[in-house]
């Protein structure tokens, strides 16, 4: 199974949101790095549970999106810029596959019209942290 595929499998599993599907879906990745900060895949939820329908509850960015950007982080921010500048790409290209960054416009509250679903946004989300990570 695709690292995308599986990151939906276990958001419906598990019942987790979308940051926490992605961040999930590299659970592999980041278990070198969970060994130096103490973590383990009950540190990726309790990291992502704050993002459920989008940072601040639909009115920021997506959920999906942000932990692609934890991603990039936990892999390579040494509080230098490899992850910014990897988190920045990762955005252009969500929002050229997606239409919109922001979570209420990707659901489409105010023009009743959805962008993406979000079992799509990560798919996307995996997809383009694989490319950059």
């Amino acid at each position: 199974m695709e690292r995308c595929d599986l990151a939906v499998e276990r958001k419906h599993r598990l019942g987790c949101n979308c940051c926490q599907a992605v961040l999930l879906a590299f659970a592999d990745e980041l278990k070198e790095s969970w060994n130096e900060k103490g973590g383990d895949e009950d540190f990726l939820m309790a990291l992502g549970s704050g993002f459920g329908s989008g940072m601040g509850g639909m009115d920021a960015t997506c959920g999906a999106l942000v932990g692609a950007g934890m991603v990039a982080g936990l892999l390579n921010g040494d509080g230098d810029h490899p992850a910014v500048l990897k988190t920045r790409r990762m955005s252009a290209e969500f929002k050229e596959r997606v239409g919109a960054l922001r979570c209420a416009d990707i659901k489409g509250v105010q023009t009743k019209k959805v962008l993406c679903s979000c079992d799509n946004c990560v798919r996307h989300a995996v997809q383009i942290a694989e490319k950059s990570i």
